[in-house]
């Protein structure tokens, strides 16, 4: 069987939703290739929307403790200040992803560009480390050479509007990247809710600086930096997972289940997903009447894929290939591809 790239617009608002759902029961889905560019569109202009809105806040955000951090010399509040700075600069490489997403396929690459957004997540993985690096070194210098931090009530509320800055950025990211289905977007959105948690921690600083503690202000920026290194620990595991192809098990259950329900599918054979960008793919193999025509076999396969693209969200293409039942004495076709393969 050959592939078939159907596209489900799945509009926002009451009426819109109405309206597709009578669309879809007078008209047939199109299985034309163009018809799906305005949804994957769609789709990249609200990250692009989440990216700017959230480069927005935490620039205001960054430069804020950075007028503290000038005046006060907290290192706790540098290291809380550069995590927020990096934070927003990794909106660059993911918008640049999701600018090249929106490119068709070419003859090169027949996948189209969504990959883009994998790359994007290795940047993010690497400007969380480089961070790390700066907040600790700058942690450790200020431990061998103790100095009093000035300003103390403006570092206090420079932590508040750091933590509030980047709670609110993180919620927006992850609840876009979720139903978009973007690792980077969600890694990032992981990355900011550390921030916010770590902006915390520098009130802990201030308030050991207010009773005259000197160290509890590199103190508690080593601790922002272990915290760093917590974040980067979950998003190079969420970045990696991308990258091999990992899917969620449940996804994979949830398209055998309906596969077994289609009339006509005897078995599911070989079932394959993967994600590429924020779109996801599926090749599968089932198992069809040995008897049936080649006709009948392709609705089969055509309604089997139908339920996969209704039964798994954010699947927008599927290969379906129709076996038919092996019959007794029966030579299997597939085992010379097999010997091929492995030859």
């Amino acid at each position: 069987m050959h592939p078939h790239d159907p596209v489900h617009h799945h509009a926002s608002g009451g009426w819109a939703r109405a309206r597709h759902r009578i669309a879809h029961l007078l008209t047939p889905h199109s299985h034309h290739a163009s018809d799906k560019v305005d949804s994957a569109m769609e789709t990249s202009a609200e990250g692009m929307r989440t990216l700017w809105i959230s480069l927005g806040v935490l620039a205001t955000t960054a430069v804020l403790q950075a007028v503290v951090v000038v005046l006060s010399g907290s290192i706790a509040l540098l290291g809380d200040t550069v995590h927020n700075a990096a934070d927003a600069l990794t909106a660059v490489p993911l918008g640049i992803a999701f600018l090249l997403g929106r490119r068709a396929a070419t003859r090169r690459f027949t996948y189209g560009y969504g990959r883009a957004e994998d790359l994007a997540g290795i940047v993010i993985v690497l400007t969380i480390a480089g961070s790390a690096v700066l907040a600790g070194w700058a942690a450790v210098d200020r431990l061998l050479d103790p100095r009093p931090v000035a300003h103390l009530p403006a570092v206090a509320a420079a932590a508040v509007i750091g933590c509030a800055g980047n709670e609110w950025v993180a919620r927006y990211r992850i609840r876009t990247g979720r139903r978009i289905g973007s690792a980077a977007l969600i890694a990032d959105g992981l990355h900011a809710r550390t921030d916010g948690l770590t902006s915390l921690a520098v009130l802990l600083g201030a308030g050991g600086a207010a009773i005259g503690w000197r160290l509890a202000d590199p103190i508690v920026g080593l601790l922002i930096t272990a915290a760093i290194l917590l974040v980067l620990k979950d998003a190079a595991r969420e970045v990696f997972r991308r990258l091999m192809d990992a899917v969620d098990p449940a996804l994979v259950d949830a398209a055998a289940a309906a596969l077994l329900r289609v009339p006509g599918v005897v078995e599911v054979g070989e079932l394959r997903m993967r994600w590429i960008g924020h779109r996801l793919r599926a090749e599968v193999a089932i198992v069809v009447d040995g008897e049936l025509s080649v006709r009948a076999a392709h609705h089969v396969a055509v309604e089997a894929e139908h339920a996969l693209l209704h039964a798994v969200p954010r699947l927008t293409a599927a290969l379906v290939h129709a076996d038919p039942a092996a019959s007794a004495g029966e030579p299997d076709p597939h085992a010379r591809l097999a010997h091929h393969a492995a030859a």
